[in-house]
């Protein structure tokens, strides 16, 4: 089902099974995604890392996400682009930049429980209901039925990580500081640039961060700048050097190290490995 709108808004609610998962294999610009699975066992390549999904599970996903199908049987897509709803416009009302969207150096991997299941089951639903009619209010409560699903999902990441044993300014903070290293993440390697733009020393950041108990703020730069890297390498025909240079490194020696520091190997072992399983992954394919 899709909902196209009078100014380019678009809605789309996919059932994806093993027979049309391309659909997750290519990316559209400026779209947003929330994966919902609904069978055990479904086997995903996102940014070169290999992961399993269990009924239930929920995966936001954004453009420059790469997905690779190794193994689907059944998952909800839902994917609408910034007409629809842009999150960053509106992030007073679902409060998911920087956990969700924009901001996550790991996937975020959302678990509900029971109870949320079926509070879930009933927004889908009415969701679903929503995408049938076609009156003027339509854009307007498809708009609210995805708030309410975006709500959900921060909600229950929060509470599986913590968030909501801390206070709500410091959750904040932690949330601004995660997307503006989306943002800047390619120019400034340093927590003090980020602590200087958030109007807080680094000694605070890292306290906020201890507290939650995440990865400290220096590790949360590296780690975005690492999961940007692992991209290009796989999925472009950069050279290290180009590579290196885009992600803010001016001497492809010191991205080498910082690269192999974090990997446990060169950025050219790296992409000749990535390159070997491609072609062992084909093989066994056409076999």
């Amino acid at each position: 089902m899709k909902y196209a709108g009078k100014n380019e808004e678009s809605l789309e609610v996919i059932e994806i099974n093993s027979e049309n998962c391309d659909v997750l294999k290519v990316s559209q610009k400026s779209k947003l995604i929330l994966l919902w699975f609904t069978s055990d066992n479904n086997r995903l390549k996102i940014d070169a890392i290999d992961y399993t999904f269990n009924r239930n599970d929920m995966v936001s996903l954004t453009e420059f996400h790469k997905v690779q199908v190794k193994e689907l049987h059944e998952v909800k897509l839902l994917r609408w682009n910034r007409s629809f709803y842009c999150i960053l416009d509106h992030d007073s009302e679902v409060s998911c930049k920087g956990i969700l969207y924009y901001g996550a150096s790991n996937l975020p991997v959302i678990k509900p429980q029971p109870d949320d299941v079926e509070v879930l089951k009933t927004v889908w639903k009415m969701l679903l209901i929503e995408m049938q009619s076609k009156d003027n209010l339509q854009l307007e409560m498809l708009q609210m039925m995805l708030k309410r699903l975006l709500i959900l999902c921060t909600r229950i990441y929060k509470i599986q990580n913590n968030y909501n044993t801390h206070k709500s300014n410091s959750v904040d903070i932690i949330r601004e500081y995660n997307f503006l290293v989306e943002k800047h993440f390619r120019e400034k390697h340093s927590v003090t640039a980020y602590a200087t733009l958030l109007n807080k020393s680094p000694k605070t950041l890292s306290n906020l961060f201890k507290k939650i108990g995440s990865s400290t703020p220096l590790q949360f730069i590296q780690n975005r700048i690492m999961l940007e890297a692992r991209r290009l390498l796989q999925y472009t025909d950069k050279t290290i050097s180009e590579i290196g240079y885009e992600l803010g490194f001016s001497d492809v020696q010191v991205f080498s190290r910082f690269f192999k520091n974090l990997e446990g190997v060169s950025p050219s072992e790296y992409k000749e490995k990535q390159v070997k399983g491609s072609i062992a992954n084909s093989l066994g394919k056409s076999v």
